[in-house]
C-alpha cells in the first residue's frame, strides 16, 4: 500500500468509526430523553438518512477498494477541519444530541456554541462531509451525487424540525 492509500484508508476508517460511535451516543441520549418524557417527531425521514449514510460509506469503501482513488490533500485537510465543527456541535448539544428529532417539552433551544451563529450547524457539517470525503478520494461524481441526495433528505428533515420547534426560543 502506498502512503496515499494508507491515508485514504485512515480517512475512511475515521468516518466509519465516527458514525458508529455517534450511533451509540445518539441511541443512549435518545433513550434517556424518551425516559424523561420527550417524544420523537419525523420518524418517516430517519430510514432515508440511515440508508444514505450507510450507502455513502459503503460506496466510498468500494471505490477505495477498486484502486481508482487518488488522494486530494486539500479535500482531506478540509474534511479533517470540519471535524472540529462537528465536535463543537456535539459538545454544545450535550445530552440533547441525537440522530433523531427528539422533543423535550418546555426545553428552550440550545443557543450556545455554533448554535449562537446558525440554526443547524450539524447539518452544515454533514453536508460538508458528504461532499469532502469523496473529493478527498478524487471522485467529484460521488461528491455531487451524494450531495444532491443528502440535500433532498436534509431539506425534508429541516422542514420537519423547523416546524416542530417554530415556537421555541
Amino acid at each position: 500500500m502506498t502512503v496515499d492509500q494508507l491515508l485514504i484508508a485512515g480517512l475512511l476508517l475515521l468516518a466509519t468509526l465516527q458514525r458508529l460511535i455517534e450511533l451509540v451516543i445518539a441511541n443512549r441520549n435518545t433513550r434517556a430523553l424518551l425516559a424523561e418524557g420527550a417524544f420523537e417527531v419525523g420518524r418517516g425521514h430517519y430510514p432515508a438518512i440511515v440508508f444514505l449514510h450507510t450507502a455513502w460509506l459503503a460506496v466510498l469503501w468500494a471505490f477505495f477498494l477498486s484502486g481508482l482513488t487518488l488522494l486530494q490533500p486539500w479535500a482531506a485537510i478540509a474534511y479533517l477541519a470540519v471535524q472540529g465543527l462537528r465536535l463543537w456541535t456535539l459538545l454544545s448539544l450535550g445530552r440533547y444530541w441525537t440522530t433523531r428529532i427528539i422533543v423535550v417539552p418546555n426545553a428552550p433551544l440550545v443557543r450556545k456554541g455554533p448554535y449562537r451563529f446558525m440554526r443547524h450547524p450539524n447539518y452544515l457539517v454533514v453536508a460538508l462531509e458528504v461532499a469532502l470525503l469523496p473529493l478527498a478520494l478524487d471522485s467529484w461524481p460521488l461528491a455531487l451525487g451524494f450531495s444532491i441526495a443528502n440535500a433532498i433528505v436534509l431539506a425534508w428533515r429541516i422542514r420537519t424540525e423547523s416546524a416542530t420547534f417554530r415556537d421555541r426560543h
